[in-house]
């Protein structure tokens, strides 16, 4: 008996490369659309776009946001600084963006910990990095919370009674916690997915890095790991998933991907490309991987027409999207409302 196709590898790509963009075009939302019109020809998993506030270029909710409506299956998930930003903005900002892709939003939580940056608000100095952290992850557990403030069904929008919410399936958050009070409800519904996927950069080496990797197996639907070995990248990989378990959680519900930074400058690089992300996934060193290219203009067509074919001809890669979602794309389940749930359990 043949043996079965091997799961199709989660690959996700990186837009914001390390080379000096070589026109002002690259920074508007055309040059970036391009690049996600491409990343989904190759039938890639998400696209991220990083960003910072103390640094030049558009900002990548609203840049993502300009692209999803042009956009059919990718996912698409921003940086979002969550120091000196409050958790209310920011969940409805994702569930927007969510709304706007029709269920293809994820996020990614980041911290600012620069004296420069805290002086572009001038509410408060820079926190400590555990102090950021601990805040990044609260900002997480606050969002996911305004987003179950809505019951699935809770619109419904009927013209002859004039109701157009249900007010038992609508719910105040009531969170009280280290940094926030936040009493909720969102004034945005639930989202498509219901809780956008969590993607969070647990490396975890700098300053504040044991609290990163707790933040990321507490909260993380993705963790990416960067990592030049698929040993490094292996114990990355289970230390998050024991730290998740410890947590409460399945493991198999975080996906942990490498990531890898790429330069590529002709087909023969791609295709080694393709050996290395075949190997390391052989060797069950990760769930999957995601690119950073240092030129993305350059980078990512030799990676959808030289990579993507060979692990396409090697059953590691889809050929199509067979969902709508990005967690479709993932295999990750549709959370289930917490308020719906308790009231299910409690009949």
């Amino acid at each position: 008996m043949a043996s079965p196709a091997p799961r199709p590898i989660p690959l996700a790509v990186a837009l914001d490369g390390t080379a000096r963009p070589a026109a002002p075009e690259r920074f508007g939302a055309s040059g970036y659309l391009r690049l996600v019109r491409l990343a989904e020809r190759g039938t890639l998993d998400f696209v991220t776009l990083g960003d910072a506030f103390g640094r030049p270029g558009p900002d990548a909710l609203a840049v993502l946001s300009r692209v999803a409506p042009a956009t059919t299956r990718i996912g698409l998930v921003p940086t979002v600084t969550t120091t000196h930003t409050e958790p209310f903005h920011v969940a409805t900002s994702i569930a927007t963006l969510d709304w706007v892709s029709a269920g293809r939003a994820g996020w990614r939580p980041d911290v600012s910990l620069t004296a420069a940056e805290a002086a572009l608000f001038g509410r408060r100095p820079a926190p400590a990095p555990d102090a950021a952290w601990r805040e990044a992850g609260e900002v997480a557990e606050v969002a996911a919370r305004l987003w179950d403030s809505w019951e699935d069904d809770a619109e419904i929008r009927d013209r002859a009674s004039g109701r157009f919410i249900d007010r038992d399936k609508l719910h105040h958050t009531d969170y009280t916690g280290e940094f926030f009070a936040v009493r909720g409800p969102s004034t945005v519904p639930r989202p498509p997915q219901g809780r956008p996927p969590v993607v969070l950069d647990a490396t975890g080496t700098g300053p504040g890095g044991a609290t990163v990797r707790q933040v990321a197996a507490a909260h993380a639907d993705v963790a990416l790991v960067r990592a030049q070995d698929p040993h490094a990248a292996s114990a990355a990989r289970d230390d998050l998933r024991a730290r998740a378990r410890a947590l409460g959680r399945d493991p198999d519900r975080l996906l942990v991907l490498a990531s890898v930074a790429i330069e590529l400058y002709a087909s023969g690089d791609a295709v080694a490309l393709a050996e290395l992300i075949g190997d390391w996934y052989a060797d069950g060193a990760v769930d999957g991987f995601h690119l950073r290219p240092a030129d993305p203009a350059r980078d990512l067509g030799l990676l959808v027409d030289g990579t993507v074919p060979v692990l396409q001809h090697r059953c590691l890669l889809r050929r199509f999207y067979p969902g709508a979602t990005l967690r479709e794309h993932l295999g990750l389940p549709r959370p289930a409302n917490r308020h719906a749930r308790t009231r299910e359990v409690s009949r």
